[in-house]
């Protein structure tokens, strides 16, 4: 999936937009239909748990809690901790996941009276704010329960988003080789190019993840039936000539993206 590169190339290849990549897998895998869960409750404890592990995982502590009645937010609010521990030990780091669903749900009795509703009402931004501040809730777990608990427009990021990305040359290193680009700034060039869509960001993310899990693997990658093949960087061209969209300090405009693609083909 690196091919490697030549000088002499005629001209560098134009960058392939997000949008491409979104048609691409939609229409190859259809509809995802995400997140999968019974409840907006239900959805905000699969985020927490599906942390570190395998969502087969997920799905036995989800029924555990279940089974207990423990999947409201009253019914998590009065679990006993050793219990909660023992009903999602399928999830693994159930000790460290069991003090964040009770952070979770002591947050949600405390700030809007244990109601789903009111929390959502909160405005969008200073809820994540909320989020972010409750021990063991990063970035990708508040934008998870954001977007698919609460319909709320922020994109998630999570390893197959870099993973593909790496590998089809959209992240710009240049100012840092050895850094990849922010959380935050990874989000931002998605937003940037969708707009506040909610339903996009959640099918482009789950589309991603059916990707990742099928074609696009830590250490494998079947490149040759994946969807995404034909937006590769083209024979030829390596880091230096395909146009990055996200950069180290945010999203990378499409102007800015064809004066560097220009500039590096004139050097070639």
């Amino acid at each position: 999936m690196s091919p490697k590169g030549t000088r002499g190339a005629a001209a560098a290849p134009a960058a392939a937009r997000l949008e491409e990549y979104y048609t691409a897998l939609l229409e190859h895998f259809g509809p995802q239909h995400w997140w999968p869960a019974r409840t907006r409750f239900e959805v905000i404890a699969g985020a927490i748990l599906t942390q570190s592990t395998a969502w087969s995982n997920v799905e036995k502590a989800l029924a555990g809690l279940r089974r207990r009645g423990w999947l409201t937010a009253a019914g998590l609010h009065a679990a006993p901790r050793a219990e909660l521990e023992r009903a999602i030990r399928s999830s693994g780091y159930w000790r460290q996941k069991a003090a964040r669903l009770a952070a979770l749900a002591q947050f949600l009795h405390a700030r809007y009276g244990g109601s789903l509703a009111r929390m959502f009402r909160q405005e969008p931004v200073r809820l994540r704010a909320e989020l972010l501040e409750i021990s063991g809730i990063g970035p990708e777990t508040a934008d998870s329960i954001l977007l698919y608990a609460g319909g709320m427009p922020f994109f998630v990021i999570d390893a197959y988003t870099r993973r593909i990305l790496e590998r089809h040359r959209l992240l710009d290193y240049a100012a840092a080789p050895a850094r990849p680009p922010a959380y935050e700034n990874l989000r931002a060039g998605f937003e940037a190019e969708f707009g506040p869509r909610a339903a996009v960001y959640n099918e482009f993310h789950a589309l991603i993840v059916a990707a990742g899990k099928r074609y696009c693997g830590k250490s494998v990658a079947r490149c040759e039936a994946c969807p995404l093949r034909r937006l590769l960087p083209a024979s030829g061209a390596d880091r230096r000539s395909h146009a990055a969209i996200i950069s180290q300090s945010g999203p990378v405009s499409r102007g800015r993206a064809r004066r560097t693609q220009r500039g590096r083909a004139r050097r070639a």
